[in-house]
């Protein structure tokens, strides 16, 4: 099959810095109103990718992003959010970028061409056939992530990938691959627009969909979240409030004891 680079394609609009501020974000949204069903496309891929992670996950595995640029650092934007949100160690969910952590502000050079460095910094995590690692970019041809992709296949661990086009290398390197063909961006090349919009909802969807499933959510509640600031500490207490129908200061009182929404709502209860 042909490989398309479609977002680095010219798109339907010229003479940018001609149009009005109102045309201009005018024409981004309704770019944007496209993302949500290219993702819709791809659910089955995804939904393939999130089976994977679960079992890994539940067997004590850990999951990994690697990306470069904007791809790397959302993939460490989800990994980031996990801990607070539910609950869980910073080494359960862990994202890499080419260049490490000063790549993560400020660009750099030439980091995303390296064929060796991204099997590094995996090695560098203590890398095992347990895990599952997932390469994201959007062209779905950077070196620093098909070459540690590859070599994790060589090692018989799972690979997954978030590319937004179609029968990249990316994706063919990756076993369990995810494309969301969004298609040419308003700015031309500029993927951290529509293509980043797009990895984010599907990041979104991974660790959302795979914490669920390891039991870190009640109901629809974040039952397990750090209780890390006074707005956090506030929600729990109307949690616990709600599930076991007590008082504010009741609520307060088995937060304060328990430390925890899950614990007290359990101990609430006995």
């Amino acid at each position: 099959m042909t490989f398309i680079k479609t977002t680095e394609q010219d798109s339907n609009y010229n003479n940018l810095e001609n149009m009005s501020i109102n045309e201009i974000i005018n024409s981004i949204n309704k770019e944007d109103k496209t993302v949500p069903l290219a993702v819709e496309k791809a659910l089955p891929q995804i939904e393939s990718l999130i089976q994977q992670i679960v079992a890994k996950l539940k067997n004590g595995g850990r999951l990994f992003y690697i990306g470069a640029g904007t791809s790397g650092r959302l993939g460490i934007l989800d990994a980031s959010e996990c801990p607070p949100t539910f609950g869980v160690t910073h080494d359960l969910v862990i994202g890499l970028i080419a260049g490490g952590d000063i790549a993560i502000r400020k660009a750099v050079e030439n980091a995303e061409d390296s064929t060796t460095q991204g099997w590094k910094d995996l090695v560098d995590h203590n890398i095992s056939e347990n895990d599952v690692v997932i390469g994201i970019a959007a062209s779905g041809t950077t070196p620093y992530v098909i070459s540690a992709l590859e070599t994790c296949n060589e090692h018989n661990i799972i690979t997954g990938c978030i590319t937004c086009n179609f029968n990249s290398p990316l994706s063919l390197t990756a076993k369990f691959p995810i494309e969301v063909i969004v298609g040419p961006e308003f700015l031309t090349g500029s993927s951290r627009m529509k293509a980043g919009t797009a990895q984010k909802l599907v990041l979104n969807m991974i660790t959302t969909t795979t914490m669920i499933k390891l039991d870190k959510v009640k109901g629809n509640k974040m039952v397990d979240m750090q209780l890390s600031n006074d707005k956090l500490v506030n929600r729990a207490i109307k949690m616990i409030m709600t599930e076991l129908n007590v008082s504010e200061t009741e609520a307060s009182v088995l937060l304060s004891k328990h430390k925890n929404v899950r614990e007290s709502i359990t101990h609430g209860r006995r």
